[in-house]
């Protein structure tokens, strides 16, 4: 199964707005982020769009259009849509909004965004000593990739037992799974049928090139053996396994989408052996997965669980195939028959609870997130589900959920117990409460608190004459209260027209890149009303500070708090913190709070860095 949860909305670039304070909170990102199985180590084509890559090798025509749609991975998260994987790329895959590709079938078009990927650390960057600093650090986690690559016959998952019987007791279902487990380490994958038998010296010649690198030549034995016997399906899917290999050597879309056409037409062969039949369909999935395209690869998916239907490790990656097109109510039906048949299921568990979670069925939600997590379960251990089940807990007002944090951190998957972002750089100096002069941006704060009355004029200005500007949050994170936001900058781009309405707040900030320019973050103004508290949370990424600059301020009742600190705004003054570490914000005035958020890249971050980095 690729990899998922902290990810994009597959039937579109994902409209999630980033909260309209504090932070952006939710994916990529990821981002639940799953990683179920890894793709392959090393040269790969390009990756569904929004690498933390170098330049994409295709050019996204419609970014301008796109920019008030933020990559808001913690809205993401909250919107248990999936968020992109942890893991390094060089390049990015096709543009998921292309209608169709020269060699897919219509009925497979790209409708999916895609994935983010962390940067190399700094130079030299080091945190200094502190309570809260923290080395941050991102994790990669990866499953080796079933896939049938020896000779003739490579290990595949076998397949099922079939004729099982549904059984919904919690005893009989584990005896279910274990049974299939032990078949699976018992039997031997057979790829060749009867005929395929007759010429497997031909079929390992062509294969002992593919496995030498000698993929050009191993290309043409294998469609050698294609022409020769159009009708076997061991050739063909020798033929798919190089143009498989050849994609990820010439990191091209094209020839990895001959593959996943070559997979299919060995799947659709007579004669062809269960377990090659699985192999193909499975590799097809996945690949198909990787190029962004999400209805194909559910459609592959759909036809195997028709196959195999007692195949629970397949009804899984069905309900994950759901979740990264949006659907969650198709992925809940999934993953709720596979818990009628497997009960203590923890894959099926954990996913299950996070799309509880995203129904804001928090309570419901907590005990198949911590049995999912327990179960130690492969694709259960996942930053994603530790960040859901601590804020879970959290929001029930139960104290065990820095204890899940603290796990989360043990393993590997936050920075530390305050500080879990999910998309980071490692290395990056670490601490939730900032000074100007720590920043190195000095001239940035003291430029907004020398026109903070012009800003706050021109944001006064646009609430009493364009009230409908003000977009309310939408990412759950308020426990109540009303809370909206006025964006100018997002993802380092102007969002649409929103500076006519504040044209001297906007040619002000026009001289300070490292705002303007920050892909990972926004500019945008805030006001909170009396009432609102919105939970304990953490942004998405360590690439980024964030400046508030009071405008509105009640002398009483309003208060954030970064960690343990907690401080209050002042008029003209600016507060800066690190968001991906956890704060929380109360209004309890008795008029509004208005505030200018802008956010700034982190200075550490080399100029190859800040441009090279994928937005969110």
């Amino acid at each position: 199964m690729t990899i998922y949860i902290n990810g994009l909305k597959a039937a579109e670039r994902a409209q999630v707005r980033d909260s309209p304070e504090e932070t952006e909170t939710s994916k990529r990102p990821a981002e639940t982020t799953n990683q179920q199985a890894a793709e392959p180590q090393g040269a790969e084509p390009t990756r569904a769009s929004g690498t933390e890559s170098g330049p994409s090798s295709v050019h996204d025509d419609d970014d301008d259009d796109e920019v008030s749609r933020s990559y808001d991975v913690e809205s993401e998260i909250q919107a248990a849509v999936p968020l992109p994987p942890l893991v390094e790329e060089d390049f990015v895959p096709d543009d998921p909004r292309d209608s169709l590709h020269p060699y897919e079938d219509q009925a497979e078009t790209i409708d999916t965004t895609g994935v983010l990927v962390e940067e190399r650390p700094p130079e030299e960057s080091q945190a200094d000593s502190g309570q809260h600093l923290t080395s941050s650090k991102f994790t990669q986690e990866s499953e080796p990739v079933v896939e049938a690559e020896n000779q003739s016959d490579p290990p595949v998952e076998p397949e099922p037992q079939s004729g099982t019987p549904k059984e919904t007791e919690g005893t009989t279902g584990k005896r279910a799974e274990e049974k299939l487990k032990e078949t699976a380490k018992k039997k031997k994958p057979k790829l060749l049928n009867k005929f395929d038998k007759t010429i497997k010296a031909e079929i390992d010649a062509a294969e002992k090139l593919r496995k030498k690198g000698k993929l050009e030549e191993a290309l043409r034995a294998f469609e050698t053996l294609v022409q020769q016997h159009p009708q076997s399906p061991r050739a063909l899917y020798g033929r798919a396994q190089t143009e498989d290999d050849l994609a990820e050597k010439q990191r091209s879309n094209d020839m990895l989408q001959k593959a996943i056409n070559s997979y299919r037409d060995a799947a659709e062969l007579p004669d062809v052996t269960s377990d090659l039949l699985r192999a193909a369909l499975k590799r097809r999935a996945e690949r198909q997965q990787f190029l962004g395209r999400m209805r194909g690869s559910l459609a592959t998916l759909e036809k195997m669980v028709q196959i195999f239907p007692e195949d629970i490790g397949l009804k899984n990656e069905l309900g994950v195939a759901h979740l990264l097109l949006g659907d969650n109510k198709g992925a809940r039906k999934v993953f709720e028959e596979v818990l009628e048949v497997a009960p203590n299921n923890g894959f099926a568990k954990v996913h299950y609870g996070f799309i509880l979670k995203s129904e804001n069925k928090i309570e419901e939600s907590i005990p198949y997130l911590k049995e999912g997590l327990e179960s130690g379960e492969p694709g259960t251990d996942d930053g994603r589900f530790y960040f859901h089940l601590g804020d879970a807990l959290q929001r029930v007002g139960d104290d065990k959920a820095y204890h899940w944090y603290e796990l989360g951190h043990q393993r590997g998957h936050f920075a530390s117990v305050w500080q879990r972002s999910l998309y980071n750089v490692d290395g990056l100096k670490a601490q939730p409460w900032w000074t100007s002069r720590e920043t190195g941006y000095s001239d940035l704060v003291r430029a907004l608190e020398r026109n903070w009355k012009t800003i706050r004029e021109e944001a006064l200005n646009v609430m009493d004459h364009n009230t409908g500007s003000f977009v309310p949050e939408e990412e759950n994170l308020r426990e109540k209260g009303e809370w909206g936001q006025y964006t100018l900058w997002q993802q380092g781009k102007k969002v649409g027209n929103a500076c006519q309405n504040v044209p001297k707040t906007c040619s002000l900030l026009e001289r300070f890149t490292e705002a303007t320019g920050c892909k990972r973050g926004q500019i945008k103004f805030s006001v909170m009303h009396p009432g609102t508290h919105v939970w304990p949370h953490t942004g998405p990424t360590n690439c980024r500070l964030r400046m508030h600059l009071g405008l509105v301020v009640p002398k009483h009742g309003c208060k954030i708090r970064c960690t343990d600190q907690t401080r209050e705004w002042e008029e003209g003054k600016v507060l800066i913190f690190d968001d991906s570490f956890e704060h929380e914000v109360w209004q309890d005035a008795d008029s509004y709070r208005l505030i200018f958020i802008v956010d700034v890249w982190h200075p550490e971050l080399t100029a190859h860095q800040r441009q090279n980095l994928s937005p969110i």
